[in-house]
């Protein structure tokens, strides 16, 4: 399990980060940390897994199909979150690019670091490795809910991404096209 650095100064991704594009935004995030402060600890995950949602081009995104009261969160601006319930669990993304776009990355796998304890609670287990796999764990275990719809990730109050200097090489980074995601057509 990677360590947060003692002597790394943890420093909070800044609005600039999140305006890029998807893509680039998505592997970017891959190593940086996810911080959440609940019951006077403080929750720290590092970004292990995401995926990228491409907008209106993008059959498996919410936003194909248009803004609505529900998706509105991922149509901007860059730096909030976008959260959504799925079954009885919620998922939790980042929104990227410009203003109106509908673009996203979600959130999939994080590595817990820091307040294990507690995610332990959350999610009544004790295997670190079921703590934080998947979207819906990883948000019960860092309890995120539509509460947490909209919010703006770079102020650094409630839940943000900081960043301890930890970078993944390019070849311990693997991407693919998303299985089992067809066109309407």
């Amino acid at each position: 399990m990677a360590e947060v650095k003692k002597h790394m100064p943890l420093k909070l991704l800044p609005l600039s980060f999140y305006r890029n594009s998807t893509q680039i935004v998505a592997r970017k995030l891959l190593g940086k940390l996810l911080v959440r402060p609940i019951t006077r600890r403080r929750l720290i995950g590092r970004i292990v897994e995401v995926e990228a949602y491409l907008a209106n081009s993008d059959p498996a995104s919410h936003a194909a199909r248009g803004k609505t009261k529900s998706n509105a969160a991922m149509f901007g601006p860059a730096g909030r979150a976008y959260v959504y319930p799925i079954h009885s669990n919620h998922c939790f993304n980042v929104v990227t690019g410009a203003d109106g776009t509908g673009t996203a990355v979600l959130i999939r796998a994080l590595e817990p670091v820091n307040g294990i304890d507690v995610m332990q609670e959350q999610r009544n287990r004790e295997k670190s490795l079921e703590l934080t796999r998947g979207p819906g764990r990883l948000c019960q275990a860092f309890a995120i809910d539509r509460q947490l719809d909209h919010w703006n990730l770079t102020k650094g109050r409630q839940l943000w991404v900081d960043d301890d200097g930890i970078r993944f090489a390019d070849k311990d980074i693997s991407t693919s096209i998303r299985i089992g995601v067809f066109s309407g057509t």
